[in-house]
């Protein structure tokens, strides 16, 4: 019987005819269809049914010299099984198999599943090697092993608060009295890496944008937002509040003894195959470090123009802005209301091998394949002005530049438009008239903005009604006030709401959408502009010309049973 090194690097028809899996002339036809076809010829012989995926797993696993175990076979102790929580054994679909010397080994479904490995070595805290067992066996074993291990926050939590009344060490400590050794000794015992861990996940797994780790002078708190709203966890004891914040700053390289000044960080997991990025930031408070971890999930967020929520027409005048030549589309709206996924959405409509893109972004949240993306790193002098003076050198189509946050960048930005370049970017205004209006208080001069700006983009984010749990239902005379709504307005019209259920976790709501208002700047605009116009002047102008104001795309989507009267009445204001 041949061992792993043995395999290593033979060709992977030899080594599936060892195996017993193919006959010598069932590889010869797969390498006449490959010959003809192209691909593997692994793949090949799978296409052909002569083997299965989980043949080419364990074949590739032997060809890569990763030890390929029997998971029926192997002799498992309670200590073995408990060094990985179920959270983490179903998360990620691994079954630990053995603890020698320090070095815990894992069986992995697929021998490519090597970033597994880096991410369970920082979640477990100890070395992690891997061996293959196969998809359906490790299946099989998480089910027998770990499916009656129901874990949460609670029972964690209960199980701490019990090792701590045993005199574990954590009570009463203080970020004043507690020196780095003993801090780094209490940031990896295993309770606090399982609650962590297990915070983490819970986060992910709900679709949560960023968790906080909040301390307050008689409380620790957790909260994480999903879909824009905040929820509390459980609340773990005060004092867990300094092992947990030194851990994650531990995870993502940063200095566990500064608690003076405000860090931040980054640490890269890949929970079921998905990459998920966390962004670190720590904030120095009156009772402990505040933790903030920023999530940037790509399962959540879809970089199309037809999936954020634009409406046919709303498309249309969308398309004729990107579309243009050159000129400056801003992208404008609160923190947090999407503007940084429409962008990126309408950067990956318009790239193609025959567009040069340059970014300049703070900080660079999602790769974009053949986008040039630059970080901001205003501490080394790179800064938004400076990085517009660079790109015009580099021979661009199209630029992006995170902000125009003042007179210098937006001056640069109406040069690059005027010398046909393309550029988008945003603002924090509250519609589309009150950006054209901001730019010329930065002391813009208006010429220069009327010969550059095509349009505004105004946005903000609504939640999307359960579909699993949508129904209909009557809104109260309240709620129609809230929108200046009143019966006769609405007659005829249907409303839905959420009930709540378990794939929502009951709220009624699951996802977001944006709302919109596209403003395509025109000659009556711009005279307005040059002649100092108000913006409600400008404003009165852009509804005559048929920009749909962000409320009234707002009730339109409450017509369409995608979100409700609630949702648009906090995320809007009425026009004056």
């Amino acid at each position: 019987m041949r061992t792993a090194t043995e395999y290593k690097e033979r060709l992977i028809g030899r080594i599936l005819k060892d195996m017993g899996k193919v006959s010598e002339s069932r590889i010869q036809e797969a390498l006449a269809v490959q010959k003809d076809k192209g691909g593997t010829i692994g793949r090949t012989l799978v296409e052909l049914g002569y083997i299965e995926e989980e043949d080419l797993r364990l074949a590739l696993a032997k060809q890569s010299g990763m030890e390929v175990v029997n998971l029926d076979e192997i002799e498992l102790s309670e200590d073995v099984i408990n060094r990985i929580s179920p959270a983490i054994a179903q998360a990620y679909q691994v079954f630990p198999v053995r603890f020698e010397d320090g070095v815990l080994t894992v069986a992995l479904r697929d021998p490519s599943e090597v970033k597994t490995l880096d991410d369970l070595r920082f979640l477990l805290d100890c070395e992690v090697d891997g061996v293959v067992g196969g998809e359906e066996s490790i299946t099989a074993m998480i089910d027998k092993y770990y499916a009656q291990d129901t874990e949460s926050v609670e029972n964690v939590l209960q199980e701490l608060q019990d090792e701590f009344d045993e005199g574990d060490g954590f009570a009463g400590t203080t970020s004043e009295s507690i020196d780095l050794e003993s801090l780094e000794e209490m940031a990896h015992t295993a309770p606090v890496r399982r609650l962590l861990n297990l915070v983490l996940l819970q986060a992910i797994q709900d679709r949560a944008s960023d968790i906080h780790f909040e301390p307050f002078e008689d409380e620790f708190k957790i909260r994480y937002r999903v879909d824009g709203v905040l929820y509390e966890m459980v609340p773990p004891p005060r004092h867990l509040h300094l092992p947990l914040s030194t851990r994650i700053k531990a995870m993502s390289g940063l200095d566990i003894a500064e608690r003076r000044l405000p860090q931040d960080g980054r640490l890269d997991l890949n929970i079921s195959g998905n990459p998920v990025d966390l962004r670190i930031s720590t904030l120095p408070t009156m009772f402990g470090e505040s933790v903030v971890c920023r999530v940037l999930d790509r399962r959540q967020v879809a970089l199309d123009l037809d999936k954020i929520g634009l409406r046919s027409d709303d498309m249309s005048k969308a398309e004729q802005l990107i579309k243009k030549p050159h000129g400056i589309v801003l992208c404008t709206g609160p923190t947090g209301c999407g503007k940084t996924t429409t962008l990126y959405s309408i950067l990956r409509e318009l790239n193609d091998e025959g567009v040069k893109i340059l970014t300049a972004e703070d900080p660079v949240e999602y790769e974009l394949e053949g986008i040039m993306q630059m970080p901001i790193k205003e501490e080394l002098g790179v800064t938004f002005a400076n990085s517009l003076r660079q790109f015009l050198r580099q021979d661009p189509d199209i630029i992006l530049v995170g902000e125009i946050r003042d007179l210098d960048t937006a001056q640069i930005a109406v040069q690059a438009a005027l010398t046909g370049h393309l550029v988008f970017s945003t603002s924090h205004t509250n519609d589309a008239a009150t950006s054209l209006t901001r730019l010329l208080d930065l002391g813009l001069e208006a010429y220069l903005l009327n010969a550059s700006l095509e349009g505004v983009i105004a946005q903000r984010l609504v939640r999307r009604i359960c579909p699993d749990c949508k129904e209909e239902y009557t809104p109260g005379q309240e709620s129609l006030l809230s929108l200046g709504l009143d019966a006769e307005d609405v007659k005829g019209k249907q409303f839905y709401r959420g009930r709540g259920c378990q794939l929502c976790n009951n709220i009624g709501y699951r996802g977001r959408m944006g709302i919109f208002e596209i403003l395509n700047i025109n000659d009556e605009m711009r005279d307005l502009m040059t002649a100092g116009a108000s913006t409600g002047e400008i404003r009165m102008c852009a509804r005559k010309h048929g920009a749909r104001a962000l409320r009234q795309s707002g009730l339109l989507a409450v017509y369409d049973g995608n979100t409700t009267v609630e949702e648009v009445a906090r995320a809007t204001i009425m026009e004056a």
